[in-house]
């Protein structure tokens, strides 16, 4: 017996009619007849009753219609799963964040997520520095890594999403924001400012860009605290612990007390790529991979 037997059976019994039934299978009516003939005998059991103007189902063919249906529709859920997956429609995804994209590009992938990808189950994880997002790629608790490269790692792919200037938060009661006619802090007004930085000891990719950038400056930051968290660091430059430097996606993060000024001239930037296990080729991952792309490369503002 073959799924094309039920499917004929199915039709003969809807149709109550051999004719109009090959009419919709698009067959003769002859090889109908004959492979319902077969399935009867197969089972063993007398489906219909045949007559000159009508077919019937007897007892055990209504019986067995039900489960006919059944089958052929859970043969079509199975296609049709089978497609979804390969298209990346169906599965599972973990995200991770840094710190300054979960305030902008995560909230914005997740709106387009929901909306394009309903039936992927998605795990999104914000405030996860660079090395720790390279550790869990490597475990496998995260697919996808919104991260700072440079990432130096043969087993991972890294691509750019985007390149962000630096801004200064500051403050709000700052004589830098409360100055009239300022709208652009330079670099060098910041020299003998405490800052409130990153982690440092090459643990954040933004720590290395704002030391440099103050370096070339002329002067060097003065730490009053480390912190990995974004939310945390604005929150202390917002209870007046000192100053910092961001990416200028930062800004989606309101936090009251703290204040954003861009950089006078062309300010220091750092870049913000996607990384993934070298080589990964899950359908669900690559759709997500070209969201992002497609979000990504120009934020919000």
């Amino acid at each position: 017996m073959e799924l094309r037997h039920l499917r004929y059976f199915v039709a003969v019994a809807e149709e109550c009619h051999f004719g109009r039934a090959a009419e919709r299978l698009h067959i003769a009516q002859p090889p109908l007849s004959q492979q319902i003939k077969q399935l009867e005998a197969h089972l063993g059991v007398t489906l219909l009753t045949r007559s000159t103007r009508r077919v019937e189902l007897t007892a055990a063919g209504a019986a067995y219609l039900d489960h006919a249906r059944a089958i052929l529709a859970s043969v079509d859920r199975a296609a049709d799963d089978a497609r979804r997956v390969a298209d990346g429609c169906v599965g599972r995804v973990a995200i991770g964040f840094t710190g300054s994209a979960t305030y902008e590009l995560l909230p914005r992938l997740a709106r387009v997520l929901r909306a394009e990808l309903p039936d992927v189950e998605v795990e999104l994880h914000g405030e996860i520095l660079t090395p720790g997002q390279v550790a869990r790629l490597h475990d496998g608790s995260l697919d996808v890594g919104v991260l700072r490269p440079p990432v130096e790692d043969d087993a991972l792919d890294v691509h750019l999403l985007r390149r962000e200037p630096l801004v200064a938060v500051l403050p709000d009661a700052h004589p830098l924001v409360a100055a009239p006619g300022i709208s652009a802090v330079r670099l060098a007004d910041l020299a003998g400012e405490s800052f409130v930085t990153y982690p440092s000891g090459h643990r954040s990719v933004v720590h290395e860009a704002v030391l440099a950038a103050c370096r070339a400056a002329g002067f060097e930051p003065q730490p009053v605290a480390e912190v990995a968290e974004t939310s945390t660091l604005v929150s202390f430059v917002a209870a007046g612990l000192g100053v910092a430097l961001v990416p200028e996606s930062v800004q989606h993060l309101r936090i009251t007390g703290a204040a954003y000024r861009p950089l006078a001239g062309t300010a220091p930037s750092v870049d913000l790529g996607v990384a993934t296990r070298r080589g990964e080729d899950a359908p669900v991952v690559r759709r997500v991979l070209d969201l992002l792309g497609a979000i990504g490369a120009t934020p919000l503002y």
